[in-house]
């Protein structure tokens, strides 16, 4: 782990693990392996200490602090930005970048943190991954040497929030036909004038920073703006919330309404156009969502087995002992321990340099179904008792619907792997 990341957790959030070296006597007898139900596959073995140390302090810092108080924040749809700043005192956002105060740990250990935060809800991890991956990694990839020291020190303390602007009202799949618009000031020099709308905005009424996708009008090219709240005059930037959602509840979502914004110059991504650049951040954040819908659905599995044990019918039996329940359990953890490895090792492959967009449109797409198809079946073990939020299962019912169509939709991604596969485009 970074020397950074450990000066900012506190001693009793690291856990120390005991030497893998085991003491032997003439006489001792190999120990038997044991099947661990919630690590089926022994996918901890493929990490190192560090991302075990990393894991398990994000793990528990949610569990402590997130997990008390996600139910009424859902219940109310509130959501508190002193989250970030907690994050950031722990050295979990943008916890992949070099220097500029963040961690710059390895893309497995990323995607670990955001599977310990959506182990709680996929709303927080949402908010999580705007900041760290979106925002963060836009400037950190496509900045300038101002942007970068400008925004991603504070950025990595949660102390500035970012959104990210590139869907809108009328183009969800389609970014490339956006309306949103840039252009030259008339009478103001160095100053661009954003005009359009992006909606279904993660953290966009509460956001210090707005990275905008916007057409240059003179030109039809994507660039990418950053849009600073302080700097905008009355009456050119709005961020309305997007209320009464009923997935994500405990993330807030808005909307960006941009009349005339001026934007200086400098707060234009310089040298990147087109879609490269904001595909570039959905494919960091897509991979994180893969891990992290895994960590939502070994949430769903320990509480339908707990539930399942506890649970009497028929003769006293616990539910447990039913073979349909046990089916339910058996394919669930299965497809969690698939969809872990699978993450694994296109994280690997991305901090090698080797992995390709399709790979990581494999692993969203099938995380993602699979978490939500899985999540539903296993709420039918709770029966009638799944209608109570207290038994937190629905909650991430709802939120996975939602994981499985953000960032890329699952059939988009079909066609990804599609096109990929026969070499022809199926998008109309």
């Amino acid at each position: 782990m970074s020397r950074l990341l450990l000066r900012r957790l506190p001693t009793r959030a690291l856990v120390h693990r005991p030497s893998h070296a085991v003491r032997t006597y003439a006489s001792s007898t190999p120990a038997v392996p044991q099947f661990n139900w919630e690590d089926p596959l022994g996918s901890r073995n493929l990490l190192t200490e560090e991302e075990l140390a990393i894991s398990e302090t994000a793990e528990r810092y949610c569990q402590e602090h997130l997990l008390p108080r996600v139910l009424q924040a859902y219940r109310d749809e509130h959501y508190d930005p002193k989250i970030l700043q907690e994050m950031g005192e722990l050295g979990l956002l943008g916890a992949t970048i070099n220097g500029y105060g963040c961690a710059g740990v390895s893309t497995v250990a990323g995607a670990l943190i955001t599977r310990a935060v959506e182990r709680v809800d996929s709303g927080y991890r949402s908010s999580m991954s705007v900041q760290s991956s979106l925002v963060m990694g836009a400037i950190n990839d496509f900045g300038s040497a101002e942007q970068k020291d400008k925004y991603l020190p504070a950025m990595a303390k949660g102390k500035i929030i970012g959104a990210f602007g590139l869907t809108e009202p009328n183009h969800g799949s389609d970014p490339g036909s956006m309306e949103a618009v840039a252009r030259e000031h008339p009478q103001k020099k160095g100053y661009y004038l954003l005009k359009g709308s992006k909606t279904w905005i993660t953290n966009s009424p509460i956001a210090d920073v707005l990275v905008v996708w916007a057409k240059l009008q003179e030109t039809g090219k994507i660039r990418g703006f950053l849009v600073d709240r302080k700097q905008c005059p009355a009456g050119t930037l709005e961020t309305p919330a997007i209320k009464n959602k009923t997935g994500l509840r405990a993330s807030i979502t808005g909307m960006i309404h941009l009349e005339d914004c001026p934007v200086p110059k400098e707060n234009m991504f310089p040298d990147i156009e087109g879609l490269k650049g904001p595909f570039t951040c959905l494919n960091s954040a897509r991979y994180g969502i893969a891990l992290g819908v895994i960590g939502a659905l070994e949430d769903c599995i320990a509480r339908a087995r707990a539930y399942a044990l506890e649970r009497k019918q028929f003769k006293g039996n616990p539910l447990a002992k039913y073979q349909l329940i046990q089916k339910k359990l058996a394919d669930a953890t299965t497809d969690a321990a698939y969809g872990t490895l699978a993450a694994i090792q296109v994280g690997r492959l991305k901090d090698e340099g080797k992995a390709t967009p399709e790979m990581i449109s494999m692993i969203k797409r099938q995380n993602c179904d699979r978490a939500l198809h899985n999540a539903r079946v296993l709420q039918e073990i709770f029966g009638g008792n799944a209608v109570s939020d207290e038994y937190m299962i629905g909650r991430h019912v709802a939120n996975l619907y939602v994981t499985q169509t953000y960032e890329g939709q699952s059939d988009i991604h079909s066609l990804i792997l599609g096109r990929a596969i026969t070499g022809v485009q199926a998008f109309v």
